[in-house]
């Protein structure tokens, strides 16, 4: 099952895109043994000054068709890492081709987005910034199929 993140927002060099290359990449060499990966990301950027709408348009765009559709969202569900990666799984093993994280912009995600996602994760009741809640999304990714693979990576 391929993993696509679509954000809002261009990634610039720096940590943050230290810390996402490096979990993207330990994603894909431990998930492509359990049937998941690649981990790709596109960036869409409303140059217009659109808002939500205009970069839900753009983020719909980007999506895979026929993924499922993750919301990233302070709304969404609080999930432990090993439920995380029993929902990756579920999707894997129900025959699903592609899953699509969406990050929405500094507003969040329009509601019409939102409305069409098949589930909605929170990262905590704080409110991250985006490129951080990117970091963060593939640290879990990693640590998702590390605990499908039985690696220690992740101690209970």
């Amino acid at each position: 099952m391929r993993v696509q993140i679509c954000a809002v927002g261009r990634l610039r060099a720096g940590p943050e895109a230290s810390l996402i290359d490096d979990y993207t990449t330990r994603f894909d060499r431990t998930g492509r043994a359990l049937g998941l990966g690649p981990l790709s990301i596109s960036e869409v950027e409303d140059k217009k000054g659109g808002g939500m709408k205009a970069e839900a348009t753009l983020l719909q765009r980007a999506l895979p068709k026929g993924a499922v559709l993750v919301t990233m969202d302070e709304r969404g569900k609080l999930l432990s890492s090993p439920e995380f990666a029993s929902k990756l799984a579920e999707w894997r093993d129900a025959g699903r081709s592609d899953v699509a994280f969406v990050i929405g912009g500094a507003d969040g995600i329009d509601p019409s987005l939102r409305a069409q996602a098949d589930f909605s994760i929170s990262l905590g009741k704080m409110v991250w910034p985006h490129m951080l809640a990117r970091a963060m999304l593939c640290e879990q990714l990693y640590r998702a199929a590390s605990i499908l693979a039985g690696s220690p990576y992740h101690r209970t």
